[in-house]
């Protein structure tokens, strides 16, 4: 059978931005029915590509071929949610209202809501519905998944693998891809290599390309070296000024200097993860949070140990960052009681990007006091030297954050909270908008990070590489905590996240009489008990007694002036500190007693 001509293509594409070309020689093509990723790193160009494709932005140079008749629809990466109602809007590009109103209720939006207000799940559930009423032959999605929760990306991913169409789609998120994906298009030096399999196996050939290419450069460079010795030494040249021979290494060198501006320059991350934090770090018994009427979890008990790595998950809306502000005792509960470890240093990453103002250039976000430095993990740096970190250019520093792209303010975020010591990272939805180097960079520091971690997230992949535990909350008050990442919770968790049943299928059915069992009561010794009580009453004495020696040791001239007083704050600061460790060990091991007991 002869394959069927493709829906679009792209031959030897080429634009320029600025000074260098952003596209050079791209070729691309989308097939009936095929859903194809495109990958790559920030500012690669890979929604520009995408707004070719579709027509949106026309080429300096090449060609554009698209098949007679055939329909597109497009979901960018902020969409423009417009008209009275979400019906109005995904109604707006021509699909039957009753489609419209169909695929808004399969997206969890009702039709009459209005368009005023949306959050960000909301607003890109409702350019989905839009999208997928117009019933194109090629749609078009540029980071669908971002701000949506783990049920929707899943709904989405059902809807897409089950789609008589051809998708295109920009994403970062790794889950989606190798569930969506039997393509995949890798921008990468100005061009388009094509990977005909899913995503899952991108990983593996483009290692092997990279690995091709630097072999290539080498052998180059190789080349030049014993070119540019033998051009100096060869008799012939120097008598003669042999000029062909001039002219090809002069080639040579400037192939290889071309070669040299498309290898990317490497994100540097760091963090300082500050003073050693108590053995505890938090410990939530029976707590209990609600606003108005809306339980948002119930009868939480917890403990969160130095170096664990918890992860907090479920839909929008069910209270992620709640749970996280309570746990941080920046908002208070309405039943139980929640105990902070001592030396905590927490750094908070807002992804609702707080604190940066559209007006607000780049230099202003990193030096909020002023001045050309930043203080990173306690030394002074530039502001300059400390940006390229985070790949930013120096003529970037100057302009307004609202120039800057998704996956740039997330990247400034990062600078941000990365430049504070601490011993507690609260990550909230940090993987939104960057590209996978970035993502790859964060997770190696995050798992070399010696911390304690608390992310938010509804990256599949990303937690489950990193939770040692995670918290799952379902929307309706119930919360539940699991050992590992996000597979780990589903199995033992299949159905915590699905709707609740309907009123049929919740009806009580009459149990058969159950004769009670006796209760039987149980308790800590006497011993056991009084213990408890002490290591309590020094898990609250033992970190002002070490306040109160290191505020004697912070006066930099105790030693000279009076070496003795010097020498017994130091040991009075150490004894604290191996005391308050020893009783937090203590503290450990009676309330897990106290729990096997009470059964």
């Amino acid at each position: 059978m002869a394959a069927r001509p493709p829906l679009v293509a792209l031959k030897d594409v080429r634009l320029q931005d600025g000074q260098r070309p952003l596209f050079d020689g791209v070729d691309l093509a989308v097939e009936p029915r095929s859903r194809a990723a495109v990958v790559g790193r920030n500012g690669a160009g890979k929604s520009t590509l995408m707004k070719i494709v579709i027509g949106l932005i026309e080429a300096d140079s090449g060609d554009r071929a698209v098949q007679a008749g055939a329909r597109f629809a497009y979901v960018p990466q902020e969409p423009d949610i417009t008209g009275e109602t979400v019906l109005d809007y995904a109604a707006s590009g021509g699909a039957e209202r009753w489609t419209a109103e169909s695929w808004l209720e399969t997206f969890g939006l009702s039709p009459s809501k209005s368009t005023q207000g949306l959050s960000g799940g909301e607003t890109r559930r409702a350019a989905l519905a839009k999208a997928f009423a117009e019933e194109p032959d090629v749609l078009l999605l540029d980071e669908p998944t971002n701000h949506l929760d783990i049920l929707a990306i899943e709904l989405l991913e059902n809807e897409l693998v089950q789609a008589r169409f051809a998708v295109l789609v920009v994403s970062h998120d790794r889950a989606f891809l190798n569930k969506v994906t039997n393509t995949v298009h890798w921008l990468d030096n100005r061009r388009v290599r094509t990977l005909n399999k899913g995503f899952d196996a991108f990983d593996d050939w483009a290692a092997k390309v990279q690995e091709e290419e630097a072999l290539a450069l080498e052998k180059l460079t190789k080349t030049i070296e014993r070119e540019t010795e033998t051009f100096y030494r060869s008799i012939t040249a120097r008598r003669t000024r042999n000029e062909g021979r001039a002219r090809n290494l002069a080639a040579l060198r400037a192939e290889r200097a071309e070669k040299m501006k498309d290898v990317p320059r490497d994100l540097y991350l760091g963090v300082d993860s500050g003073a050693v934090s108590g053995k505890l770090v938090a410990e939530l018994k029976g707590v209990t949070k609600v606003f108005g009427d809306r339980v948002i979890f119930k009868n939480l008990t917890t403990r969160v140990m130095r170096g664990d790595r918890l992860a907090i998950v479920g839909p929008n809306g069910a209270g992620k960052t709640t749970l996280v502000k309570t746990l941080l005792g920046e908002l208070a509960s309405d039943e139980g009681t929640i105990r902070l470890g001592a030396n905590l240093e927490p750094v908070y990453l807002d992804q609702s990007r707080e604190g940066l103002k559209s007006d607000m250039t780049l230099w202003d976000a990193l030096t909020p006091g002023g001045g050309d430095s930043i203080i990173v993990r306690g030394f002074s740096k530039h502001v300059a030297a400390y940006a390229k970190d985070f790949l930013f250019q120096e003529s970037q520093l100057r302009q307004p954050i609202s120039t800057l792209s998704g996956g740039e303010r997330n990247r400034l975020l990062l600078a941000r909270a990365l430049a504070k010591p601490a011993n507690m990272l609260v990550l909230d939805e940090p993987t939104n908008d960057l590209d996978m180097d970035t993502l790859d960079k964060l997770e190696e520091l995050l798992e070399g990070y010696d911390g304690t971690l608390i992310l938010v997230s509804h990256d599949r992949d990303f937690v489950d590489r990193l939770a040692t535990s995670t918290i799952a909350m379902n929307g309706r008050g119930d919360i539940v905590e699991t050992p590992g990442g996000w597979q780990d919770f589903l199995r033992q968790n299949p159905t915590f996240l699905a709707p609740p049943p309907t009123h049929a299928e919740s009806a009580p059915k009459t149990p058969a009489p159950v004769a009670a069992a006796p209760k039987k009561s149980v308790k800590l010794s006497y011993k056991d008990a009084r213990r408890l009580e002490e290591v309590e009453k020094l898990m609250e004495t033992l970190p002002v007694e070490i306040a109160k020696q290191d505020a004697i040791l912070a006066d930099q001239s105790l030693y000279t002036r009076d070496p003795a007083a010097f020498d017994r704050a130091m040991k009075a600061a150490d004894k604290a500190r191996a005391d308050l460790e020893a009783a937090e060990l203590d503290w450990l091991e009676l309330e897990e007693k106290k729990a096997a007991l009470a059964g």
